[in-house]
């Protein structure tokens, strides 16, 4: 499965699609990017003087690259019909992300079985820091 048809299979869609290009994708892991474009709506009205991205979006981020692209690869064919239901995260945040940043989120399958999957996923800027990392688990339903 190429990485763009991994994209389109994804059960979201703009302003909700946070993921601009997958790298790499692989049985054991995905990285991908995403451009946190200023006029995204959230910027509005998270400190209205100095926005930066909220905690449970760079979440989803990770998720949506880190989890769900990783689980349509798994699945292949059956990835039609996919729903990946978010069971579990933890994330330790240390570096805000601006408007206009561009991250990558590296994600490491520590397991899939019983249709539940886990990862270990991290969140890097331009500059290659370490944004916010920990482990996301979802179940496919």
């Amino acid at each position: 499965m190429k990485n763009k048809e991994v994209i389109s299979k994804l059960p979201y869609s703009k302003p909700f699609l946070f993921v601009d290009e997958i790298i790499n994708i692989n049985e054991n892991g995905v990285e991908g990017c995403f451009i946190f474009n200023s006029d995204l709506d959230f910027y509005k009205g998270h400190f209205k003087d100095n926005p930066i991205t909220p905690g449970v979006i760079l979440t989803e981020t990770m998720a949506q690259i880190g989890l769900v692209c990783l689980g349509i690869y798994l699945l292949k064919d059956e990835a039609k019909s996919l729903n990946l239901a978010l069971t579990s995260s933890e994330i330790e945040f240390l570096k805000p992300v601006f408007p206009n940043e561009k991250v990558t989120v590296i994600s490491e399958k520590v397991y899939f079985r019983f249709g539940k999957l886990k990862c270990k996923v991290k969140m890097l800027n331009a500059k290659k820091e370490e944004v916010c990392s920990g482990t996301i688990s979802g179940m496919i339903i």
